[in-house]
């Protein structure tokens, strides 16, 4: 016969074996929900008051060393060896495509208007129109120029106006009104010197006030444009990029004149010498004074009296004519004319402190 255990009045026995019993739940949540009820409560803004900010690393602005206007493209360190070349090119095609795009919107108008067609099937708008045309697709070359610096030198497009990073207008100003009275004399003195036999002069003739009119607008409205254009190419442009590469701001100077007038088509020997003149005295101007001020007053006045007398006279806008078609009497007054507006600009220029030198950034004068 087997005994059977009898159960102690305690329980059941002990296992040793046994998994330790799971506590018994949070009385206000469910046995399988998040062990914390709540969410962990956020302290009040205010208990962050006693504590300072946490400080921030400072990072002082990268100081830029100041440069001579020729060498403003090395201004950003991006500069390449072929920055300038890649620039250049884009100039040039621009220039080209500014033509282009002139040419096209001239044919479409002149179909529109009804102007008359030439014998190579072209629309033609006359002298006046024809020397506007030209002149505006001067102007579009201005525009081109500052993309260049921008996207192929990756430099502020503002560089290529000065070393202030911008056109310092006041000093423009000062400088067309010191290029007002020295280059109206200087016209005063050419028409009163003897003109060669067969120019031309022996036919001239009143347009008419509404020709007039008409003539002097457009002049007025293209031509600031055009010069400062011619400036911005040459002066600017050609300059820094030359500047680029060779520290001496002479040699920067020189490569631009010779180019300036023989973009203006060779007349006579006298009529280049004196564009290359206009080249070196204008150079010389941009580096001394840090801009293209001086330049642009000087040329802007130069060809408005020039084109505003021609605008009075029949025929005078549709001539082909520039300054490279000076007699050598014209050249010696023109070269006396630039001269004495350089001194002038040079004085004023040092004793108003405009700076030759600059980080492109700046109020400037």
């Amino acid at each position: 016969m087997t005994d059977t255990p009898t159960p102690s009045p305690a329980g059941p026995a002990h296992d040793p074996f046994a998994p330790p019993p799971s506590p018994p739940p949070h009385p206000r949540q469910h046995p399988h929900s998040h062990p914390y009820p709540y969410p962990h409560p956020r302290p009040h803004p205010a208990a962050y008051a006693q504590f300072p900010p946490y400080p921030r690393p400072h990072h002082p602005p990268v100081a830029l060393t100041p440069l001579p206007y020729h060498r403003l493209a090395l201004l950003t360190g991006r500069h390449r060896w072929w920055r300038p070349l890649v620039g250049t090119g884009l100039v040039l095609a621009g220039g080209v495509a500014a033509m282009l795009l002139v040419l096209l919107g001239s044919q479409v108008a002149g179909a529109l208007w009804g102007r008359p067609v030439d014998a190579d099937g072209f629309r033609v708008w006359g002298g006046a129109g024809e020397t506007g045309l030209a002149l505006l697709s001067l102007a579009l070359l201005l525009p081109v120029v500052l993309l260049a610096a921008r996207w192929a030198q990756r430099r502020p497009a503002g560089t290529v106006s000065s070393v202030a990073g911008r056109l310092r207008w006041r000093w423009l100003g000062r400088c067309a009104a010191m290029a007002l009275p020295v280059v109206a004399g200087a016209f005063a003195v050419m028409l009163l010197l003897p003109s060669p036999a067969g120019d031309g002069t022996d036919d001239m003739r009143w347009i008419g006030l509404p020709g007039f009119l008409a003539g002097l607008a457009m002049v007025c409205v293209l031509v600031p444009f055009q010069a400062a254009a011619e400036e911005y190419v040459f002066r600017g442009w050609l300059t820094q990029a030359v500047g680029a590469w060779l520290r001496s701001p002479w040699l920067a100077i020189l490569p631009q004149a010779p180019l300036f007038a023989a973009a203006h088509g060779w007349g006579t020997p006298w009529g280049f010498a004196d564009l290359v003149v206009f080249g070196l005295v204008a150079g010389v101007l941009t580096v001394r004074t840090g801009g293209l001020e001086a330049a642009i007053g000087l040329h802007v006045l130069n060809n408005l009296l020039a084109m505003g007398v021609s605008a009075a006279i029949v025929g005078a806008l549709a001539s082909e004519e520039t300054a490279a078609d000076m007699d050598w009497m014209s050249v010696c007054v023109d070269v006396v004319m630039l001269c004495g507006y350089a001194a002038l600009v040079l004085r004023v220029a040092g004793r108003r402190g405009i700076e030759a030198v600059g980080t492109g950034a700046g109020a400037g004068r």
